[in-house]
């Protein structure tokens, strides 16, 4: 006797709200792409803007996925060639357009590089998310830096060029080094602080809530130097992640690891 396979059938009407976290997912790759944009006119400055408001993009579609319950394969999907417009090509071009491109064809080689580890880290993330077999990123770390990280990594001898024009930071070699240490950082295993899954006391919020708005009160008057003492604090806490990491496994080399996936890969 044949079993019949039911079959369920989609809804023909979806609530507006279902797609907002895709809207902004769209926001995010049409920002990356006005980065690129501007960095072909030389207008870094607005190339790093339109870069940093498809991070803020990024963490909103993610954020709103879960509180309206709309995930879905295609905005994962979505996510993640809009995380590798934004935060793999758009950085690679800004940079070699900025500066790399005086080396000829041999500058074009780290924005290669970063544009294929991008893409390598963005896969290892869904093969991860469809596949059980995959260890998934740990609960309170990621597998390597995430690209939107890696991103700002790179881009933080620009940064201090906008606040300090007639320093080095301009240089060939350095932005060409800083581009290869950020993609093979993305590729790495190092474990970095994931902060979606770290619990925080009570007692922290209200003092956490502060330093959010002074940080933002400091972004307004100095958005350059607010980006890059934060990129620098993030660039000291990877090894701290590491340290942590290894005492952690020394002290529990039994217990299983909670695991959670994040999209912000």
């Amino acid at each position: 006797m044949k079993h019949r396979r039911l079959q369920v059938r989609r809804p023909k009407h979806q609530p507006l709200t279902r797609q907002i976290p895709n809207l902004l997912t769209l926001l995010n790759l049409c920002a990356g792409a006005t980065a690129i944009r501007f960095a072909l006119n030389n207008q870094f400055e607005e190339a790093v803007a339109a870069l940093l408001l498809a991070g803020i993009l990024d963490l909103l579609d993610g954020g709103m996925a879960r509180l309206l319950r709309a995930g879905s394969k295609l905005g994962a999907e979505l996510d993640s060639l809009a995380d590798l417009v934004s935060f793999g090509v758009a950085p690679g071009v800004m940079i070699y357009a900025w500066t790399t491109h005086s080396a000829g064809g041999i500058g074009w080689v780290p924005t290669l590089l970063f544009c294929v580890c991008a893409a390598l880290r963005l896969a290892r993330f869904n093969i991860a998310q469809d596949d059980t077999t995959e260890p998934s990123e740990g609960y309170s770390y990621f597998n390597g830096v995430p690209t939107p990280a890696a991103a700002g990594i790179m881009l933080v001898p620009m940064l201090l060029w906008f606040q300090f024009p007639d320093g080095p930071f301009n240089d060939v070699l350095l932005n060409g080094t800083m581009t290869v240490v950020a993609a093979l950082l993305m590729v790495s295993r190092i474990p970095t602080f994931s902060l979606k899954g770290v619990q925080m006391p009570h007692k922290y919020v209200v003092p956490m809530l502060l330093l959010f708005c002074v940080v933002v009160g400091f972004a307004v008057e100095a958005l350059w130097a607010t980006l890059t003492v934060v990129m620098f604090v993030y660039i000291i806490s990877i090894p701290l992640s590491l340290f942590t990491y290894r005492r952690r496994q020394r002290k529990a080399p039994t217990e299983p690891a909670s695991t959670q996936i994040d999209n912000d890969a």
